[in-house]
């Protein structure tokens, strides 16, 4: 049986242990870095060691930043009374290029998860309690993703949050742009019309 020399082999196993590469990309992959120059492939491993050693968690949203606090949380120009409450950094990034967004956020690093053992106290709820006891916060914007996990960690907030007296609101779910009737299924038409607005 052929196999790979130990050192193109490690890489692949490496390679595959990231998130959505299986093994025939982690293979690919490797080829390719293999073929780069040797500056290229200092350059990537350099890059790679730099941000694990220089980005971390901010201390007040739990985003990822280089400095602390990070960027956002220390705008003045953002709305301080609004805060969204996302799963991930990714999410961050995903509504800010909406552009729509103007306050500020709450990474939780994760969703309610019975069945991987993750519950509340594995999430950072408690800190974004401590941020909505200052008083200044009017609405909190629960924007976890609509999955099952997303759905209970929605419903939690919830329960926790209102007797603070905060707004609770909920990011509609429904229909991409561009997409059609069709196609879509049953729950996701469910959301739309539930998120419906008056035109």
């Amino acid at each position: 049986m052929f196999t790979y020399a130990p050192p193109l082999a490690r890489l692949i196993e490496e390679l595959s242990k990231l998130p959505t590469v299986g093994p025939k990309t982690a293979q690919r992959l490797a080829f390719y870095m293999l073929s780069m120059t040797a500056q290229d492939a200092e350059a990537l491993a350099a890059a790679i060691l730099e941000a694990k050693r220089r980005i971390r968690h901010c201390s007040v949203c739990a985003n990822i930043t280089e400095a602390d606090p990070c960027a956002l949380c220390t705008d003045p120009r953002r709305d301080q009374s609004v805060i969204c409450v996302v799963e991930n950094p990714r999410d961050v990034a995903a509504m800010e290029r909406s552009r729509e967004f103007k306050g500020l956020y709450h990474v939780l690093q994760g969703a309610i998860s019975p069945l991987d053992g993750v519950g509340p106290d594995d999430l950072r709820i408690a800190e974004l309690l401590r941020r909505l006891a200052g008083g200044t916060v009017r609405e909190v914007i629960i924007a976890t993703n609509p999955r099952v996990e997303g759905e209970a960690t929605a419903l939690y907030l919830s329960k926790v949050i209102k007797p603070l007296e905060v707004k609770v609101t909920r990011i509609a779910h429904g229909l991409p742009v561009g997409g059609d009737l069709e196609y879509a299924d049953e729950v996701t038409l469910a959301r739309a019309l539930e998120g419906r607005r008056e035109l």
